[in-house]
């Protein structure tokens, strides 16, 4: 094995916020970018890949936003190989304590001849044209070859020389339609490094995506054959079937210390924390049985295993769901604890809320407790996250009454407060839910169509909070909202109306015709 040196030092790009964003329906708004961005720099990520500065005012605004935010990390912009893209990056930037420009464009003869209609000698002019000028105003400069792994390695190598000789200090090649394979992949970075001239000037980067399944092992391959910074996202998410997990990468580095001699700065110990905060922000449920951080992933159900973990955890436990984040739940919550109580148990939980989202959240819990038995850790992250995502919404959740049962019709009593004024509205529907949110369309004009209505309980007994999932479509525009509560129906009203506030902000931002995946 080798020794553990710098030189085997990864540096973690985290892009949940620029491709994770791209996930339809994922949409984030400032401030729950802000949320994110926050935890990512505290968590030791390197790099954040703050958004696509030139894509929308909301892209720029919340590029500049996390820019000033962001105390540790370095924090990135992407743009395509063009100066307008390239200047409004640096302008989003210019408060960032460590700013980096991302600029890239496609290499394989497909994407070339399709996509860009241009020859290569013109695709080179364009990658010195374009990273010369991110240099000339910034000193970290990445350029990323779009569709690498089916570049012609004649023409990548090409590419790779004039992108460093241009001034690039990092080069991605990115497996943008998650198209290649480990030992493929590994050769690839091999190949660039014995064949271009110039390369130890830069840090090679591993960008994966999951089409068949092979984006975390593909970045650790990418590492084998020399790569020293992986590209990745929080829960692997990411346009189609995702990318490389963060989460799963960090902990194989760390778990397989022995194969794999190379270390990162990211604190483990908040990847489920990390975890569950994109999946609400976003409302993409983490799957039961995804590894590090799924529900199920230091479960044990069956007696030959339980028996062997009562006996040492080692033999079914290759690693500690402490080193991971995770905390058992805990019933020393309840209608009894005070402020104080509460407060710390935030703190345990890993919030941190200004004064008035602590008094909404406390007078939250205190309903909750009158209404459950046994308060759980995972009942009081729902409630707060819950509370928190709805802080500047323009539609709040007021009240609902429901008329059910076999004997219809069934009917709902909604009142919601829009820009500050309360409307009230009753409906007629299909059952409580048809019922609800027919109401809720009365209240808010809007076409959007309802593609997912999800609900699961977020800990276990018949009084056990409801969490719900809404996904909502309007004219190709794909968001989700989540809502929890006891009473499932209430639930399901502040999952249909955080999707609604999702979908108002997503009508403001505009895509350009294209980007990377």
């Amino acid at each position: 094995m080798n020794p553990r040196t710098e030189q085997n030092r990864i540096i973690i790009f985290d892009t949940t916020l620029r491709d994770g964003e791209q996930s339809p329906g994922a949409t984030m708004n400032l401030e729950e970018k802000l949320r994110v961005a926050e935890m990512l720099d505290a968590m030791g990520v390197d790099v954040i890949e703050a958004g696509f500065a030139i894509a929308s005012n909301g892209d720029f605004e919340a590029v500049r936003e996390v820019a000033r935010l962001a105390k540790n990390a370095a924090v990135c912009s992407l743009a395509r190989a063009g100066v307008k893209d390239i200047d409004r990056a640096w302008e989003a930037l210019a408060h960032a304590r460590r700013p980096r420009i991302h600029t890239f464009i496609a290499t394989s003869p497909l994407h070339m001849r399709v996509k860009l209609q241009m020859e290569p000698d013109v695709v080179l002019e364009a990658i010195e044209k374009s990273v010369s000028h991110a240099r000339n105003l910034c000193d970290d400069v990445e350029w990323s070859a779009e569709d690498g792994t089916r570049s012609e390695h004649d023409f990548l190598c090409r590419a790779v020389e004039t992108a460093i000789k241009a001034g690039a200090t990092t080069i991605n090649i990115p497996d943008t339609v998650g198209y290649t394979v480990p030992e493929e992949y590994r050769a690839l970075f091999e190949m660039l490094i014995n064949r271009v001239p110039n390369i130890d000037k830069a840090v090679l980067s591993t960008h994966c995506h999951n089409d068949l399944g092979l984006a975390v092992a593909n970045s650790i391959a990418g590492v084998l054959g020399g790569a020293r910074q992986i590209e990745c996202t929080i829960n692997g998410i990411g346009e189609r079937a995702g990318n490389a997990a963060l989460e799963e990468i960090v902990m194989a580095l760390r778990t397989r210390a022995d194969a794999l001699p190379y270390t990162t700065g990211v604190k483990t110990e908040k990847l489920t924390p990390a975890s569950h905060l994109v999946s609400t922000v976003t409302g993409l449920a983490v799957q039961a049985n995804k590894a590090i951080v799924g529900a199920n992933a230091f479960a044990h159900e069956s007696g030959i295993h339980q028996d062997g973990v009562l006996k040492d955890a080692q033999t079914y436990e290759i690693m500690t769901p402490e080193s991971v984040g995770l905390k058992t739940s805990s019933l020393v919550m309840g209608k009894h604890s005070g402020r104080h109580a509460f407060y710390e148990k935030l703190k345990e939980l890993g919030y941190d809320l200004g004064p008035n989202a602590l008094q909404d959240a406390f007078v939250r819990f205190k309903d909750l407790a009158d209404k459950k038995k046994q308060i759980y850790d995972e009942d009081i992250v729902a409630l707060v996250d819950d509370e928190v995502m709805r802080g500047k919404d323009r539609i709040k959740f007021v009240s609902l009454q429901i008329v059910c049962g076999s004997k219809g019709p069934q009917s709902a009593e909604l009142e919601l407060e829009i820009d500050g004024e309360l409307k009230s509205t009753k409906a007629t529907g299909d059952g409580p839910v048809d019922a609800t949110f027919k109401a809720i369309r009365a209240l808010v004009e809007h076409n959007a169509h309802l593609q997912l209505y999800q609900v699961h309980a977020v800990t276990g007994g018949t009084d056990a909070q409801a969490g719900v999932t809404v996904r909502l479509e309007e004219d190709g525009k794909t968001v989700t909202g989540q809502g929890a509560d006891t009473d499932t129906l209430v639930a399901s009203a502040r999952a249909y109306v955080h999707a609604l506030n999702k979908l108002f902000v997503k009508r403001e931002k505009s895509a350009p015709a294209s980007l990377m995946a």
